[in-house]
């Protein structure tokens, strides 16, 4: 397992050679620092602390900057664990970079939704309104029965996971199986095929799918520097 922090960019479009468009969110990746090694010894288990983005030492804490000053680097934004395994070998202050990753591979991108604040069962849950006729219950934008779960069952207790009101997005959140469509180590981005959690310039964590599906062999792009040279 590997991984890298980045920042969604937004989404845009390639296209194959065989003229199919795929929808692709581009994630910058600028150069990991590793910051520390987790050790079963020490902590109970093993983990790298992968440290992304400088900050300026006048916004950092004094004890931001004496960690980041132990490997010889600058205060960092976004401090975030790995449990990989192809991390461990990796040196204090060694650089993690997109090149981890090759095109094709399969992973699972982890950040915070969007916050849409505190929304109706209907808007949250996309629920059934109640009828709209004259004298009817005029429950139509309201939730059901709560604890009664049934007219035989009356349980007296609202049940976890019943579909309620309340707070919509801005929790952590995974996409999972998703295709690195294209590596591009020149100006450190991946190319994600479909969209993953959280807004423009929101912080995401790219890593190893847990249950990778079969891997698919990566679609030729075109080339459009190509056609400039000819």
């Amino acid at each position: 397992m590997k991984g890298i922090l980045g920042r969604k960019l937004g989404m845009t479009q390639v296209f194959t050679e065989d003229g199919v468009l795929i929808p692709v969110t581009v994630v910058e990746a600028t150069p990991n620092v590793v910051l520390q090694k987790k050790t079963k010894e020490n902590d109970g288990y093993e983990a790298v602390q992968l440290g992304f983005e400088d900050v300026k030492e006048r916004r950092a804490t004094k004890a931001a900057k004496g960690h980041a000053a132990k490997v010889n680097t600058g205060p960092k934004r976004f401090i975030r664990e790995f449990k990989a395994e192809e991390l461990n070998a990796l040196e204090l202050g060694a650089e993690v970079k997109v090149d981890i990753f090759a095109d094709g591979d399969i992973v699972d991108v982890i950040g915070t939704s969007k916050g849409k604040g505190y929304n109706g069962t209907i808007v949250r849950n996309n629920a059934h309104q109640g009828p709209k006729s004259h004298g009817g219950s005029k429950n139509i934008r309201h939730i059901g029965s709560l604890a009664t779960n049934g007219i035989t069952s009356r349980q007296g207790k609202i049940l976890k996971g019943t579909i309620m009101a309340g707070q919509e997005g801005g929790y952590r959140t995974t996409n999972q199986n998703l295709q690195i469509i294209k590596v591009d180590t020149e100006n450190n981005c991946l190319l994600i095929k479909g969209n993953v959690p959280g807004p423009k310039r929101g912080m995401v964590m790219v890593c190893s799918a847990k249950c990778a599906k079969k891997a698919k062999p990566a679609p030729t792009l075109i080339n459009y520097n190509k056609s400039e040279e000819e």
